[in-house]
Formats: structure tokens, C-alpha cells, sequence
């Protein structure tokens, strides 16, 4: 199956002269979640608004759903759908009057069932006749996402969907966007929180400096680079690790309570039953453990400081 979106060589050049993208490379598959992670100033909002067309690429292609966004502008645009950072939209207007108007922007035919549907999904059908301006932050969300899929598009971009968003309402948000997606729309996030892409994402994609340093299946790029902590808890404080234990990738904490043994969970030989009989050796006792995988934001700092 081809890609929703493919992208070869996408550079982004400003009349500052900030290289804001170089040599992108990318190609998403269709109907999966895919999550753009990277630090402030990365390139991420860069890159969403050159796939959308509202910024020109200095060079490379981009082709949406086989339409290139520059010299197929309109047929790529009827493709995609953006749910930007910002709150942007007619706080004077109803919100079924509001959605219904960005439908009409992409000369599709009034399809009523089809926004009433859009926004009972949303949950803001209640909210239907309701002025935006007396909406919560929660809900002009939602109808910024409403407006965005109005036009029925089968690409979706959420940049930064759940900023400011409470826990309860992210959530709901987060189920919201597996709907879409098991219902066809291929969906492209950026978060800063990153236990939203570990929750929902197929992919990740980590930008810094305009450069895409790695493009990676979730679960793979947790089992490559995860690591797992052995944690013991000591019965006596050290004050230094022993001599005899400089081998193994230890760390001892600030109060010297805990002893900290990091390994590889995938390894046939994780080394732990050697670890504990060379404690007993040396007189070293604890009277608890525990261990911790890596998370994803473990991961992404990892790869962030390491670039």
C-alpha cells in the first residue's frame, strides 16, 4: 500500500537564513497514529505547516494522498484536515453555524446528518446552538477538531490537541482520536506530553534542530533503546561503591541508600544473580528491590541530549 504522505528532501529555509528543516525524509503509512516529538523551536509546527501548504518548502515534495501539495494545491488540501496550537475561530458564532461554514470553504455539499454526527462524536452536539465565546477551553478545542474534519478528510494534523486540556478531558480526547483512526483518518500528532504518544502513537518521529534524527514503531524503539533499573535498597548507607563492583554499571544514590543497576531486560545474560552473590561476598545487604523500565520520555531524553 502506498503512503498517505510521502516527503523526500523537505527543506525550509527563512529569510533570517534559519534552516528550519533539512533533508527531511518521511513517509506515513496510511490509517496509522503517528507522533511528532521534539523540543521547543525543533521544527514540529515547521513541518506540519509546510505538509499543509500555509508554509512554502524552499525545496523537496510533498505529496498527500498522491496530490503534491505545491502544484496540486487544492487537491492536497481537500485531503487534510489541521487542528493548530492556537484558538483561532469566530467566538460570535454558533458552533454548528461555525462548522458547517468549513465544510462549505472546501465547496462540499450541506451534508446535515454528517456534521450532526461529527458533533455528537465530539460530544459538543448539546453545545450545537451555543455561541463559542461561552464554551470552556475543553470545548473550543474540540470544535477547532470538529471544524477540522468537516470536510471529511482522511489526514489529520492535532498540533499540540490536549495544551492546557485537563487530565479527564485529554483522556477522553485520546479515545476520541483512536475513533478516527478505526475509522480511517491517518492522524499526526505533536505533543510535549509524552505519555500521549506512549498511549496512543503507532510511530514516532523525534525532530531537533530541523533534523530528523529517528522515525521508529513504538514498541521497537522501546525494546532497542529501553533499559531496565534494578533498584536495591540497602540496610546500610555506602559511601562509595566498593572497588570489587566497579565493573558493573552501577550508581549509588546522593544518601547512599540505594544502589542502582542498570541492564539491558532483552539481554540473555542481564548479569543480576551475579550482581547479588558479589553483594553477599562483600557484605552488602538490602532488605528491598525493584525494578523500572524505561519509558518513552526516557527514551526522548536520551535521544535528544545524545544528537
Amino acid at each position: 500500500m502506498q503512503p498517505i504522505i510521502s516527503i523526500q528532501q523537505l527543506n525550509k529555509r527563512y529569510a533570517s537564513g534559519l534552516h528550519a528543516l533539512k533533508d527531511i525524509d518521511l513517509e506515513i503509512e496510511r490509517g496509522e497514529i503517528f507522533a511528532l516529538l521534539g523540543p521547543n523551536g525543533a521544527g514540529k509546527t515547521t513541518l506540519i505547516s509546510t505538509i499543509c501548504g500555509i508554509s512554502r518548502p524552499s525545496s523537496g515534495t510533498v505529496i498527500a494522498d498522491g496530490h503534491d501539495t505545491v502544484s496540486d494545491y487544492r487537491a492536497a488540501r481537500a485531503k487534510i484536515g489541521l487542528v493548530p496550537q492556537e484558538l483561532s475561530t469566530d467566538m460570535f458564532e454558533t458552533v454548528l453555524a461555525t462548522v458547517k461554514f468549513s465544510r462549505g470553504l472546501f465547496g462540499k455539499p450541506q451534508n446535515d446528518a454528517y456534521i450532526e454526527k461529527l458533533l455528537r462524536d465530539l460530544s459538543l452536539w448539546d453545545k450545537h446552538s451555543a455561541k463559542i465565546m461561552t464554551l470552556s477551553g475543553g470545548m473550543k478545542r474540540r470544535v477547532m477538531i470538529a471544524k477540522a474534519l468537516a470536510h471529511e478528510p482522511q489526514i489529520l494534523f492535532l498540533d499540540e490537541p490536549t495544551a492546557g486540556v485537563d487530565v479527564e478531558l485529554r483522556r477522553d480526547m485520546w479515545q476520541m482520536v483512536r475513533g478516527l483512526r478505526d475509522n480511517g483518518v491517518t492522524i499526526i500528532l505533536t505533543t510535549h506530553y509524552i505519555e500521549e504518544a506512549e498511549e496512543m502513537a503507532d510511530r514516532i518521529g523525534v525532530i531537533r534542530r530541523g533534523e530528523l534524527i529517528l522515525v521508529e514503531d513504538k514498541h521497537t524503539l522501546m525494546e532497542k533503546l529501553g533499559e531496565r533499573e534494578l533498584r536495591l535498597q540497602l540496610q546500610q548507607p555506602l559511601a562509595s561503591i566498593p572497588v570489587a563492583l566497579s565493573g558493573y554499571p552501577l550508581t549509588l544514590t546522593e544518601d547512599g541508600s540505594e544502589l542502582i543497576y542498570t541492564f539491558d531486560s532483552h539481554s540473555d545474560h542481564t548479569g543480576i544473580a551475579e550482581l547479588l552473590r558479589k553483594l553477599d561476598q562483600h557484605g552488602i545487604d538490602f532488605r528491598n528491590l525493584r525494578s523500572r523500565e524505561s519509558s518513552l520520555e526516557d527514551i526522548f531524553v536520551s535521544l535528544v541530549r545524545a544528537s
